[in-house]
């Protein structure tokens, strides 16, 4: 199963597929006993899509059978052990692939020309993705960050990599010229490089950025370079060999205090919004926002949900169990907040309760 998304990786599940292309979402169980019921449940998302398939007549008995074959491939290569909170499949003729999503989705059926990818894009917006850089003089690696976790990138160019040894410093240190390893020239080329991939990487996927070594090495990477001039500093060498979990460990207090600081200014720039009339606030009128563009930061409360049905410019209340209910609308806010540019803010729960937990700074 996937579980990392990134903009080039969202941009092809956004592209147009032949006629139909099949999302299958529903909620998922980490541990026993609850998690017995998955199998089951997925099963019958199954059958409802072959359902779905055989009683459409823009669906020809070829490819219902490729896509259903594609399906079924992709059930078959999931394990459940590793389920988190939600899962998406997704398959159209000749692909099929699986998501898993640290929070929960509706469970639902989608034929269409495209993947449904609003839960999976709320969800990737609810972990914080964030960047760590480990620098050290020798090397300097990229770590990608989703919540608690964190995986080394190898996509970009990291990790950077050269040797210290230098052909002639025997002779260096027997007459006394060989320089400090953060203070000689090839150190600082090797700095400057990583500090152009590195804004290579920010330009395409824009995110908070972790700086972790030496403080020697902090010091002169942010003078080599303006790509990490505004990354938070972890003063704290050996990370660049470092195993993913003593990373995410390092980073994990300056991020709770970055997140505080993140939710404050939220709360701060809404209470600005109100005064200026650049305020929205609660489901109905945020979803009319976002969906005109108009939304500058969205701020939201971590797993809010609500069900409704969209009437003509307009959300109703409804029922779980209604035909016509929208259960992820608050995805589909988020997604229409990012695809706009929109910063997104996700603060606890309860937070927003006098708002209808959802709430907007809006551009005009």
């Amino acid at each position: 199963m996937h579980t990392s998304l990134n903009p080039a990786v969202l941009r092809l599940l956004r592209a147009p597929r032949p006629y139909p292309a099949v999302s299958l979402t529903m909620p998922t169980h980490r541990t026993q006993p609850e998690n017995a019921q998955d199998r089951v449940r997925l099963h019958n998302l199954v059958h409802e899509a072959e359902r779905r398939l055989e009683a459409d007549p823009a669906v020809t008995r070829e490819r219902r059978d490729d896509v259903l074959a594609q399906l079924r491939a992709a059930v078959a290569e999931l394990d459940l052990a590793h389920a988190r909170d939600g899962l998406l499949v997704f398959a159209a003729p000749g692909e099929h692939q699986s998501w898993a999503v640290e929070r929960s989705v509706p469970e639902r059926v989608v034929l269409a020309d495209t993947f449904l990818t609003r839960n999976l894009v709320a969800a990737d917006a609810a972990r914080r993705p964030y960047w760590v850089l480990a620098v050290a003089a020798d090397r300097i690696t990229l770590w990608d960050g989703r919540g608690e976790r964190v995986t080394e990138d190898t996509d970009h160019g990291f990790p950077h990599r050269r040797s210290l040894e230098a052909p002639d410093s025997e002779r260096k240190e027997r007459v006394g010229d060989l320089p400090s390893t953060f203070s000689d020239e090839q150190t600082r080329q090797f700095f400057r490089d990583a500090d152009t991939a590195l804004a290579h990487v920010l330009a395409g996927a824009p995110r908070p950025l972790y700086l972790t070594g030496d403080p020697a090495a902090l010091a002169l990477f942010t003078a080599a370079g303006t790509a990490a001039r505004d990354a938070v500093h972890v003063p704290l060498g050996g990370l660049a060999q470092a195993a993913p979990e003593a990373v995410a460990r390092a980073v994990a207090p300056a991020r709770a205090d970055e997140a505080a600081r993140t939710v404050a200014g939220a709360h701060a720039e809404l209470d600005r919004a109100r005064g200026g009339n650049t305020y929205a606030a609660g489901p109905d009128e945020v979803w009319q926002k976002a969906s005109d563009g108009r939304i500058h930061k969205l701020v939201v409360e971590e797993d809010f949900r609500v069900t409704v049905r969209a009437g003509e410019g307009h959300l109703e209340p409804a029922e779980d169990d209604d035909l016509d209910a929208v259960h992820d609308i608050v995805d589909e806010i988020v997604e229409s907040a990012l695809e706009t540019g929109a910063e997104v803010v996700f603060v606890p729960a309860g937070t927003l309760a006098d708002v209808g937990h959802v709430a907007a700074v809006l551009r005009f």
